[in-house]
C-alpha cells in the first residue's frame, strides 16, 4: 500500500487490510510505505488514527517508510492511491514483472477507471471517513479476490 508521505491514506489500507485478513483467518503480509522522505519514522496522521479506533482497527504504531525497490520482490501486489504514487512507483521499476504488481487500488472496485483515493491530509475528519469507506470497499474486493484465488490471476 503506496501513497505520499504514509502517514495518511496507505496506513489506512494497511490497518484495514491486516484486520480482514485477520477476521478471515488469511496469512498474508501486509505493510504500507510512500514515497517522499518528509515524514520517514512517523506514526501516522492522528486523524486517521482516530478514524480507524472508530472501526476497531489500531495503526497508531505504524511508522512511515519510504518505497523500497526491493518491495517488487517482497510483495505480490502494490496497491497505490493515486496516479502521481502509480507514476512514482512505475518510475523505479526494474521490469515488466515488477510493472504488472502495480495498480492503483480502487481499481479492484472500478475496473480500469483510475480512480483514485483523495488525500485527506488537508481537510477535516470527514476527508478521513472517505478515506477509509473507500479503502474498505477495495479491501472487500480484495479478499474476495483471495478467498475466490483469484488474486494473483490477470
Amino acid at each position: 500500500m503506496v501513497c505520499l508521505g504514509n502517514i495518511c491514506r496507505s496506513p489506512l489500507a494497511e490497518g484495514i487490510m491486516k484486520k480482514k485478513l485477520e477476521d478471515n483467518n488469511i496469512e498474508g503480509f501486509v505493510d504500507s510505505c510512500g514515497f517522499e522522505s518528509f515524514h520517514t519514522g512517523d506514526s501516522p496522521d492522528r486523524r486517521g488514527v482516530e478514524t480507524a479506533l472508530k472501526h476497531g482497527v489500531d495503526i497508531s504504531k505504524q511508522k512511515s517508510r519510504l518505497f523500497k525497490v526491493a518491495d517488487f520482490d517482497n510483495f505480490d501486489k502494490i496497491y497505490v492511491m493515486d496516479k502521481n504514487n502509480y507514476r512514482d512507483v512505475s518510475a523505479v521499476a526494474r521490469n515488466e514483472e515488477d510493472l504488472k504488481k502495480v495498480d492503483l487500488i480502487m481499481n479492484v472496485v472500478h475496473p480500469g477507471s483510475g480512480m483514485p483515493v483523495p488525500d485527506p491530509y488537508y481537510g477535516g475528519a470527514s476527508g478521513f471517513n472517505k478515506t477509509w469507506d473507500l479503502l474498505d470497499q477495495a479491501t472487500d474486493v480484495i479478499i474476495g479476490q483471495i478467498n475466490n484465488k483469484t488474486f494473483l490471476k490477470e
